[in-house]
């Protein structure tokens, strides 16, 4: 029978990706995204494409089960992708974009995988892969926001995964760097609506790093691969038959996960400082 799979946020970069490379592979796709157009473009495209809003639990819901009604009440894997940005310095976050990024990066994860689980168990067997971050292992001036998603992430998938050890549910992280997507372009809007930089007392420190990176695309970042990078571990995680708990993707990330084990945490400060 063919395998079926649900890969959220797929209207551009990583999750659109992983949807036609997983495609390719013999699964049957279910490509969902949060905007009724971006579903009605991928439906074009041959694919299935629930709307799935992760700070919409009816959406949640409601996605998960046009799925279910499509393969009978299966699903083989889950693909937890889709999240945003919010740049900014801590101080200079409000509580309002922190549960906004929450509600996307953390919590409709969390409601779809919980969802996604008694099925995997009715049926004796699943995979559930997060798509953290470099910023899940190592913390970067500016991103606060999103690493504390991230972190969280990690947090809840590490501890899922020693809950579901004595299953046939495998839970699984893929931690990307610098990845080619448009995560950046998606933040400034985020940006815009959340951080009064103007009137933060790190005021000269954004016009110097921050607003360059943000609004001036200077190409590639260094070490920088392309989306199918996450798609080739995203396959190894779902297809292995003993997949691994963690699947680094860039070079940065190795590094990280390299420092992060033999270096004080003085000495990874004095390194990130100023990235």
């Amino acid at each position: 029978m063919q395998k079926s799979i649900l890969i959220t946020g797929c209207s551009s970069g990583i999750g659109l990706d992983a949807a036609h490379g997983m495609r390719a592979r013999g699964w049957r796709v279910f490509a969902s995204c949060r905007q009724q157009r971006d579903c009605d473009r991928l439906r074009a495209q041959g694919f299935d494409s629930p709307l799935i809003d992760y700070t919409d639990s009816d959406s949640i819901t409601s996605g998960l089960q046009q799925v279910l009604d499509a393969t009978g009440g299966t699903l083989d894997a889950l693909f937890n992708n889709g999240a945003h940005g919010l740049p900014g310095a801590v101080e200079d976050v409000p509580i309002e974009g922190l549960r906004l990024i929450f509600e996307t990066n953390v919590f409709g994860w969390h409601e779809l995988t919980r969802q996604v689980i008694p099925v995997m168990r009715a049926q004796g067997h699943g995979r559930i892969v997060q798509n953290s971050s470099v910023l899940g292992l190592v913390a970067f001036p500016w991103r606060g926001a999103y690493v504390a998603t991230k972190y969280a992430i990690e947090g809840l998938t590490d501890t899922l995964r020693l809950e579901l050890r004595d299953t046939d549910i495998k839970v699984i992280l893929i931690e990307p760097g610098p990845v080619t997507s448009k995560i950046r372009v998606n933040a400034i809007p985020v940006f815009e609506r959340f951080i009064d930089w103007k009137s933060s007392a790190l005021r000269q420190r954004y016009e110097e790093t921050l607003l360059k990176r943000l609004y001036e695309s200077s190409g590639p970042d260094k070490f920088e691969l392309p989306a199918s990078a996450v798609t080739a571990k995203l396959a190894h995680a779902v297809e292995s038959k003993r997949p691994r708990p963690r699947y680094y993707v860039t070079t940065p990330t190795y590094i990280a996960g390299y420092l992060r084990r033999i270096l004080p945490t003085r000495a990874i400060d004095r390194i990130l400082s100023d990235i």
